[in-house]
């Protein structure tokens, strides 16, 4: 029996992660230490931890890192009580394996003590790029640390190669989101409207999370785009809130003003939970916002994406995704293309290119074929031929 440890501290990350960790509980040879972490047991973020019992998935130990505030000194600190909780359980558990997912700043704190323990890592989502946000340095700091990759197209796998990863070891294997969006059963829309009791004949779906490499501008920008939504007549807006970065807490207080002044207009929650979202997702006019979820799992539903800002600068983008500057008049412009029905007839045929739906069974087979066949984790640096600029 192989022991696999799984850190996850947001609810994007563990819906995304759901399949897999599923998986893991049902295979025959392998064990689920899961680490539940970061806003997962804050309940100013929900009490997310509540959606994973509910799902069945078993929890080996809570870390709780978070504060109430979210200064990037806070971050720091999570991360130091996240490296010490995590060393502390690695040695406890000897897992076999450590798995993780994505670029959020908690993975430091699993990452770190798995190196000095001799524990092999496999990453999901690497080799993406983000340049408005720190999840930049950290997915590539993360991509140098393990050993397995799972990316979620060609040219990402590509770009882990070209950080000297060997091909052998980079594996890819589609999105895990657009294998929940394949898989799930989702909600019909009378039924998400009873749910929510929120009126959903004409809505757009929104997340909004700070920029982290940009000081000071999540206010004005959060601003800038709930005004926007003021203007745009006979819609209404799902918010879901921002997550725990620094700049989080002020963008979620701005959306609870306008939310508080326009209720009829507004639905915020911090996390309505994967099928909830899917769902919500899937009957929306227009998905907006900065989270990748508007990249990587809209285009499967065929509906349009506004991209604000530069959080999500650098990702690969289907045709359906409309990038816009965080200003009000740009967000309208970006809105009105959005709903154009020449814009909207362009996409009806378009194929998303994050995989089919068989992500995560990729994953475990792949997995559980090299913990039985060992791990040498003295990895050698994979050079690639290249030119230098102007090189003949």
């Amino acid at each position: 029996m192989k022991k696999i440890s799984v850190l996850t501290g947001t609810r994007a990350e563990y819906h995304l992660m759901y399949p897999v960790l599923k998986k893991i509980v049902e295979h025959p040879d392998l064990e689920l230490d899961l680490i539940v972490t970061g806003a997962h047991l804050s309940a100013k973020y929900g009490n997310t931890y509540q959606a994973i019992e509910k799902d069945g998935i078993p929890i080996s130990i809570k870390l709780p890192i978070l504060k109430d505030d979210e200064e990037i000194v806070d971050m720091d600190r999570a991360i130091a009580e996240c490296m010490l909780g995590c060393s502390k359980h690695f040695k406890d558990v000897k897992p076999d394996l450590l798995l993780v997912l994505g670029d959020r700043y908690e993975l430091f704190g699993a990452v770190i003590p798995a190196i000095n323990q001799h524990i092999p890592i496999a990453h999901i989502h690497g080799g993406e790029t983000t340049e408005g946000a720190i999840d930049e340095a950290v997915r590539h700091s993360v991509t140098k640390c393990s050993y397995l990759h799972f990316t979620c197209c060609e040219p990402y796998r590509k770009r882990v190669i070209q950080l000297g990863e060997s091909p052998d070891r980079v594996f890819n294997v589609g999105g895990l989101g657009v294998e929940n969006i394949l898989t799930q059963s989702l909600m019909t829309q009378e039924d998400l409207e009873k749910n929510l009791s929120f009126p959903l004949n004409n809505y757009s779906l929104v997340t909004f999370h700070p920029v982290t490499l940009e000081e000071g501008t999540a206010v004005q920008q959060v601003k800038e785009m709930v005004d926007a939504f003021l203007e745009v007549e006979d819609m209404n807006f799902i918010i879901t809130k921002a997550n725990a970065d620094a700049g989080g807490n002020k963008i979620n207080e701005v959306i609870d003003q306008y939310a508080e002044k326009y209720p009829q207009k507004f639905y915020t929650e911090f996390s309505l939970g994967m099928v909830r979202y899917l769902s919500a997702m899937k009957y929306a006019r227009l998905v907006i916002g900065n989270s990748s979820s508007g990249i990587l799992e809209a285009p499967s539903f065929r509906v349009p994406t506004i991209n604000i800002g530069d959080r999500q600068k650098g990702r690969i983008k289907c045709e359906s995704i409309i990038d816009c500057n965080p200003n009000k008049k740009a967000i309208l412009d970006a809105i009105s293309k959005g709903l154009s029905s020449s814009f909207r007839d362009s996409i009806k045929t378009m194929e998303s290119p994050y995989g089919n739906g068989t992500t995560s069974q990729q994953i475990i087979d792949i997995i559980n074929k090299y913990l039985e066949n060992g791990i040498d984790l003295k990895k050698k640096f994979y050079d690639i031929e290249f030119n230098l600029k102007g090189e003949k």
